[in-house]
């Protein structure tokens, strides 16, 4: 019994650890709303579909699919790459803009199609880091 435990502990410790992407953030001195309005008109301006907006709290999430992305598996459909943005005003007068890539290959499955996270691309980290750059001023 001790050695199922501890079997699951490790497991659940692993899976802790484990980071697909790590957020890339950067500041200015626009005001939030201005901010805000700058990432959602960059992430149409980058190709980026609208999946989610919550204005009060200022975070917008978008989605591109990449349609040249192959796999050998007859299951695989295509590849999504995610931004998820959020922009808070800091204590200091300045807003910050924090950006999270992720990128999810999407199968087709007798439950209908399902999405498996994988590691960040090199596309939705270029594309997070342009509207950084977008933004920044």
């Amino acid at each position: 019994m001790s050695h199922r435990a501890l079997l699951v502990g490790a497991l659940v410790l692993s899976a802790c650890g484990k980071t697909l992407s790590s957020p890339l953030s950067t500041q200015t001195a626009a005001a939030p709303d201005d901010t805000y309005a700058c990432v959602r008109k960059q992430l149409g301006e980058l190709g980026y579909k609208q999946t989610s907006n919550d204005v009060a709290e200022h975070r917008v999430t978008a989605v591109k699919v990449d349609w040249k992305s192959r796999r050998p598996d007859v299951q695989f459909r295509r590849i999504l790459n995610k931004l998820d943005a959020d922009v808070s005003a800091e204590a200091d007068g300045r807003t910050s803009i924090m950006v999270h890539p992720h990128t999810f290959a999407e199968y087709t499955t007798h439950r209908g199609p399902t999405e498996v996270e994988e590691k960040a691309s090199d596309a939705a980290k270029a594309d997070a880091e342009q509207l950084l750059e977008r933004c920044r001023s």
